[in-house]
C-alpha cells in the first residue's frame, strides 16, 4: 500500500449505522454450509462494531447471479443463521436489496444489533448494477449508513457498488481481517528469500495464465497443474484428449514456455476418468498416452516427485489453486501430497485463497503454513504488484 489506510478503531462506533462489507462467499450446497470459514474470519471485525455499540449492517456477495434460478440457490439465509450461531446473537436477515422493507429493519436497528442484507449480487441480474460499480446502488448503500468498513479481502480486486461505490460516498475504514491479509502478503513481497516458487493450479485459467509474466520475473520456479498446466502441455504437443484447457491462450503459453523454458515446471503424469466426476477406479495416465475420451483430473506420483525437488529448497513458496479435483475422493491425492510437502520444507508458504484455501482447510492443513489467504483472485493480484480498488478507495490516515 502506498498510503496507510484508516482502520475500524479510528472512528467512534456508538450508536453510528456501521456497513461492513464482509467476505461470506461460501460453497453451499442444498441449503447447507460445507466450509464456514470465511464466515469465521469475518467475526473480529463484526464483534468489534457489536461490542462498541454500532448498529451494524452486513453486505456480501455469495456465487454469481445470471439468472432466476441462480438467485433462488445463492440466497444468504443459510448463511445468517450459521452467522447467528457464531455471534450468538439474532441476525435480523432482510430478503432485499433495497427498498422499504430493507430501510425500515435498519431504521429499527439498536446499538449493538446486526442485519444481512440479502446477496449484493442480486443486483447483478438482469443489468449488473453490482459488478460495474453503478454509482446510483453504491450511493443508495451508502445511504443506509453512517461509516462504511471494508472486510472483504476477497473482493479487494474488484471495483464493485458494495465496496467502491459504498466507499466512495462515506467516510471508511478497514477491517481487521483486511488489515491482516494485507500484512502478510506485504512481508512476503518485501522480504522474498529465494529461490521463490508459485505452485499454480485450479479451474480458473485465463486471469492466472495472464499474470504468469509478471510472477515469473520475479520467481525462481513455476509449478503448473490442472487447467492451466493443461493449456501449457497443449501447447508443447501433447493431445490430453477431453480435459481442460483454456484454448485461446496456447499459443501464448508457447511464448511463454521459449520465454521461461528454465523456469516452468509442467506434469509428467496424472489420474483420469472418462467422465468429470469421481470414481473408485482412477486410470493412471502419463502425458504422450491419455486414453481417448478422458479427462485428466489430479496429477500423478512422478509428478509430486519432480515438484518436490523444487519445493524442499524454495524458502518462500505462494500456491495458488489445487493440483487435483480435491473434492472428488478419489482424485485429492496430488493436494494432500502437495500439503505435506509444503510442510515438511522449511520455507516461508503463503496459499493463495480461494479452492487451495479451501482445500488446505477441509484436509486439515490449515494451522501448517505462514498464511492461508482468504482471498484467490485479491492475493494472486497484490503478489503480482497490482493496486487492489476495494483498499485503494479507502481513508487514508
Amino acid at each position: 500500500m502506498k498510503h496507510v489506510k484508516r482502520l475500524i478503531t479510528d472512528f467512534d462506533l456508538n450508536d453510528k449505522k456501521v456497513i461492513i462489507r464482509c467476505d461470506l462467499n461460501v460453497p453451499i450446497k442444498d441449503g447447507v454450509i460445507l466450509d464456514d470459514n470465511r464466515i469465521k474470519e469475518s467475526l473480529k471485525t463484526i464483534k468489534y462494531a457489536i461490542g462498541n455499540n454500532a448498529k451494524v449492517i452486513i453486505l456480501s456477495h455469495l456465487g454469481r447471479i445470471k439468472s432466476e434460478e441462480d438467485k433462488i440457490k445463492n440466497s444468504l439465509k443459510p448463511v445468517a443463521a450459521r452467522l447467528s450461531e457464531l455471534l450468538q446473537q439474532d441476525v435480523v436477515f432482510v430478503e432485499e436489496t433495497r427498498g422499504r422493507v430493507l430501510e425500515e429493519h435498519v431504521k429499527d436497528l439498536k446499538p449493538g444489533e446486526v442485519l444481512l442484507v440479502q446477496n449484493t449480487r442480486f443486483e447483478d441480474y438482469p443489468d449488473k448494477k453490482e459488478s460495474t460499480n453503478d454509482s446510483e446502488l453504491g450511493k443508495y448503500w451508502a445511504s443506509l449508513g453512517d461509516i462504511f468498513v471494508n472486510d472483504a479481502f476477497g473482493t479487494a480486486h474488484r471495483a464493485h457498488a458494495s465496496n467502491v461505490g459504498v466507499a466512495s460516498n462515506l467516510p471508511s475504514a478497514l477491517g481487521f481481517l483486511v488489515e491482516k491479509e494485507l500484512k502478510m502478503l506485504e512481508a512476503v513481497i518485501n522480504n522474498v528469500k529465494h529461490p521463490y516458487t508459485v505452485i499454480m493450479g485450479g479451474a480458473k485459467m485465463r486471469d492466472k495464465i495472464k499474470v504468469i509474466d509478471k510472477l515469473a520475473q520475479k520467481a525462481d520456479y513455476l509449478l503448473f497443474a490442472g487447467g492451466i498446466a493443461n493449456t501449457f502441455l497443449v501447447a508443447s504437443g501433447y493431445d490430453l484428449k477431453a480435459s481442460v484447457y483454456d484454448e485461446e491462450s496456447v499459443s501464448y503459453c508457447k511464448t511463454l514456455l521459449d520465454k521461461y523454458d528454465d523456469k516452468i515446471i509442467l506434469p509428467v503424469d496424472g489420474y483420469a476418468n472418462l467422465s468429470y466426476e469421481d470414481t473408485d477406479k482412477p486410470i493412471y495416465v502419463q502425458n504422450e498416452a491419455v486414453p481417448d475420451k478422458s479427462v485428466v483430473l489430479d496429477v500423478g506420483p512422478k509428478t509430486i516427485n519432480l515438484f518436490k525437488k523444487y519445493i524442499l529448497k524454495s524458502n518462500t513458496i505462494f500456491w495458488n489453486g489445487p493440483v487435483g479435483v480435491f473434492e472428488f475422493e478419489h482424485f485429492k491425492t496430488g493436494t494432500k501430497n502437495i500439503c505435506e510437502l509444503l510442510k515438511e520444507s522449511n520455507a516461508v508458504v503463503v496459499v493463495g485463497g480461494g479452492d487451495s484455501a479451501s482445500a488446505v482447510i477441509n484436509l486439515g492443513y490449515k494451522n501448517d503454513f505462514t498464511h492461508v489467504s482468504t482471498g484467490g483472485g485479491a492475493s494472486l493480484c497484490y503478489i503480482e504488484g497490482k493496486s487492489l480498488p476495494g483498499i485503494e478507495i479507502i481513508n487514508d490516515k
